[in-house]
């Protein structure tokens, strides 16, 4: 059974086969985690009693009782393959994740800061709810998840794959880990996929998101030589990615009725659990931090692409903070600096550029090296600095 994509990308012909030959030739690898494996919308619970001489259509948002949906109820809503449940190869997985049910509980309470924004970005697309599971299957749901093959993030991308498909590598930033960057590339990349090979088959295409555009292509034409339709179902694939799929649907299968598996899931809203704050000049996370009024640590888990204790623009242009937060650090980003400002800032680790700074100046202001200053900064040109820049002066 195929699910068809709802939209397709537009790709340039040259560009799109460009893409494809060089994702083909860095295959998505599984890592080595344990196997276990929007904004919220709202339900109509009821309707309020309508007398008869009342118009039903002037009174209907008043009678109608809304309430927020936790993010289960918006995943299940937007299942589609559950009907493949019964297929052996799933149901060992359901067997098998039913037997450690503490250890799906541990993974979903994991995903809590990210699977609400992920169901969202999946719904947008008009794609089946369980592929915001893959998370599951890939990193159980931990963004600094690394296999031994160098695949990385929730969604384990390889190296060479990240890079076909625009995601950065640095010394200061790894695209591949950041959720936001990652989760659009991998999304992308599975409806690619499914469009310009499987005819819009996103079963095929997900197995080839694990084991390769090539290994499924020979696998599907050894399948219909047999006679056989070369669905992902017919095909014969590396252990892993025949067990690909089952997984998922397992899994998601489970979260459609965690009480008949035994299952507690945790309470998750619907509504992303972070916002994105745009940056216009580098930030430490520490600065970031007390202007939002969260801890440094919180904020370090918000955003893992970030591979130093410094926020650069030229890297990451957003930073993740939690969506209770994002207003507070916004107006603090923005706020005019007065010199009490200027002398607060200065006291807690951090210095505010003045009109005739220079980074030589800075530096021997607060005893440190100018070298080390333009580190922590992500400063690669000491004439860039412009008044009002916030500079961290620790590397702490």
């Amino acid at each position: 059974m195929t699910y068809h994509t709802t939209r397709r990308r537009l790709w340039g012909a040259a560009s799109s086969l460009a893409l494809l030959g060089s994702l083909m030739a860095s295959a998505w690898t599984s890592s080595q985690a344990a196997p276990l494996p929007t904004d919220g919308r709202y339900a109509t619970d009821s309707f309020a009693s309508v007398a008869p001489h009342q118009h039903l259509t002037s009174h209907f948002w008043d009678a109608l009782e809304l309430e927020p949906q936790d993010v289960w109820t918006n995943l299940r809503s937007d299942f589609r393959w559950q009907d493949q449940a019964l297929n052996a190869r799933v149901q060992e997985w359901i067997e098998y994740y039913q037997s450690s049910p503490e250890n799906v509980a541990e993974i979903t309470e994991r995903a809590r800061p990210w699977l609400a924004w992920i169901t969202q970005q999946v719904e947008a697309r008009g794609l089946p709810g369980e592929i915001a599971l893959i998370p599951f299957v890939e990193s159980s749901f931990d963004p600094k998840a690394r296999s031994h093959f160098g695949a990385a993030g929730l969604w384990q991308i390889m190296p060479r794959t990240g890079d076909a498909l625009g995601l950065k590598r640095n010394g200061s930033w790894d695209g591949r880990v950041d959720v936001v960057s990652s989760t659009r590339a991998a999304l992308d990349y599975i409806e690619m996929q499914a469009d310009e090979w499987y005819d819009g088959d996103l079963l095929l295409s997900l197995a080839a998101y694990n084991a390769g555009a090539g290994t499924v292509n020979n696998a599907r034409r050894a399948a219909q030589s047999r006679g056989l339709a070369g669905e992902y179902w017919d095909l014969n694939l590396p252990g892993e990615t025949m067990a690909y799929v089952p997984k998922l649907i397992a899994i998601s299968k489970i979260i459609s009725d965690p009480e008949q598996y035994g299952v507690a899931l945790p309470d998750i809203s619907g509504s992303a659990a972070f916002a994105r704050i745009t940056l216009d000049s580098p930030i430490s996370l520490t600065e970031a931090a007390n202007l939002a009024g969260v801890s440094t640590r919180e904020l370090t888990e918000l955003n893992p692409g970030v591979k130093s204790s410094t926020v650069d623009p030229r890297h990451a242009r957003q930073l993740l903070v939690p969506a209770s937060s994002a207003d507070t650090l916004r107006a603090q980003l923005t706020a005019p600096l007065s010199g009490d400002t200027q002398l607060a800032s200065n006291d807690s680790g951090m210095h505010i550029v003045e009109q005739g700074d220079t980074l030589s100046r800075i530096a021997m202001l607060h005893s440190v090296s100018t070298n080390d200053l333009a580190r922590w900064n992500g400063i690669d040109d000491p004439q860039a600095l412009r008044p009002g820049q916030r500079l961290t002066i620790s590397g702490s």
